[in-house]
């Protein structure tokens, strides 16, 4: 039996996470050997890495400073059940940077900071539902596992089994980006309303950025209604700016989430905000949150490490420039071989969009554009490169993505090109 057929026995379609599957894309999943610097090995063969790991990766795999941190934090032993120093440092590090947080509470994953978020701003504001965006994902939590209903005016309907309808009626769905229907839903709900949940750069659905007034119009209508506006970083922080998305942005967020690059490609979850706020979860406070990981030693370690060699290196300002170049490259290929190509970029996130048309929301993202994506991604993977693996997934570059790396993947990206063209 192979890797592949193994892994259908003992573990659930054969993944970990659903999007590893690579269902609908290849007959063949991809099972990694090895990951070093920008590439994956898999099958003998290597591939140009542009999901890394889908975020956290920004210093590329296995990098020295990242390796050291974690040799230096197993020599002192981790986990005793104590809080360790390297929880403290990375918590001083990140409110520092980050004015909107200041203090947080570390948790293990991007969800386990999202269920805290909304049971605290519930907490705060003595309020039941919350707004979320389509296409938004914060998680596999039961409150943001809900879909569109049949308008804005209307509350969710679960999108998954298990989720209860009673559940899905305390959410609130609209278009990203589209602060109309926002208005409209907080005029009439708003007093139920206790958070406002947002990736500040969408990168569910995509790499969409905020529109002109989207974020400043959510801060504004959060504040008119008495509800908390929650920003989800945990793939933009320190991917979209060399802090954050809200300083890129200059939007103050309530409470803030953040994940992957802090924890430099080990679990981990933060929530940070003001200090009133953050004080209501226990001890100090009467909303109960715990995790026997939480904060955990080589985490904390390997995320600080990559924290401190980005801000003496200048990481992002490199990482944006470098992928801005490289896109435009993209572009002026797609257009030579007649493919329907729309890009964005914030910072290290990148999207490519197989339409014409200009995409600010998850509905624009059409059926055409998806089947165009999925014959993409095996294009890619049969020359190489391991392209997000869903058409609803925000690309990453790495620092270690440099000039010559990007230029060199122009050739099997023409290939991959040239493969639609005649598929």
């Amino acid at each position: 039996m192979d890797v592949e057929q193994i892994a259908k026995q003992y573990l659930v379609g054969g993944v970990n996470s659903p999007v590893r599957s690579l269902k609908g894309l290849v007959p063949k999943g991809l099972f990694i050997e090895k990951a070093d610097g920008p590439y994956l090995y898999a099958n003998q063969k290597s591939y140009l890495d542009l999901v890394c790991g889908f975020g956290p990766h920004i210093l590329g795999h296995q990098h020295p400073a990242v390796r050291k941190a974690l040799q230096s934090a197993i020599d002192q032993g981790f986990c005793p059940g104590a809080t360790q120093a390297a929880e403290v440092k990375l918590a001083q590090h990140i409110c520092q940077k980050i004015p909107s947080m200041e203090c947080l509470r570390l948790v293990n994953s991007g969800t386990e900071a999202a269920i805290t978020a909304v049971r605290l701003a519930r907490a705060i504001t003595g309020r039941s539902a919350i707004l979320k965006f389509a296409g938004g994902y914060h998680g596999h939590l039961d409150s943001c596992l809900v879909s569109a209903g049949s308008g804005a005016m209307t509350c969710g309907t679960p999108s998954s089994p298990g989720v209860l309808a009673a559940v899905a009626k305390q959410t609130f769905v609209v278009p990203y980006n589209d602060l109309a229907a926002v208005r409209q839903v907080m005029q009439t709900h708003g007093q139920q309303i206790a958070a406002v949940l947002v990736e500040p750069v969408a990168g569910n659905m995509g790499c969409i950025p905020p529109a002109e007034g989207f974020l400043s119009g959510l801060r504004q209508l959060c504040d008119q209604a008495g509800s908390m506006l929650v920003f989800d970083e945990v793939m933009t922080g320190f991917r979209v700016h060399q802090y954050a998305a809200q300083l890129r942005y200059n939007i103050t967020p309530d409470l803030t989430l953040l994940g992957k690059i802090i924890g430099g490609g080990l679990p981990i979850g933060a929530l940070g905000g003001k200090r009133e706020y953050l004080n209501r979860l226990a001890p100090v406070g009467d909303v109960y949150q715990a995790g026997t990981f939480s904060g955990h030693a080589l985490s904390c370690a390997a995320g600080l490490a990559v924290l401190q060699y980005m801000q003496a290196h200048q990481v992002i300002d490199v990482i944006e420039r470098r992928v801005q170049h490289w896109l435009a490259e993209l572009g002026a290929l797609a257009k030579r071989y007649g493919v329907p190509m729309q890009t964005s970029q914030v910072g290290g996130m990148f999207g490519a969009f197989f339409t014409e048309q200009p995409v600010l929301q998850l509905a624009d993202i059409d059926q055409a554009s998806v089947l165009r994506f999925k014959a993409w991604f095996k294009a890619c993977l049969d020359n190489g490169i391991y392209w997000p693996p869903s058409a609803y997934e925000a690309g990453f570059v790495s620092y270690v993505h440099d000039e010559a790396v990007l230029d060199a993947s122009l050739v099997p990206l023409a290939k991959a090109f040239k493969q639609l063209t005649y598929a």
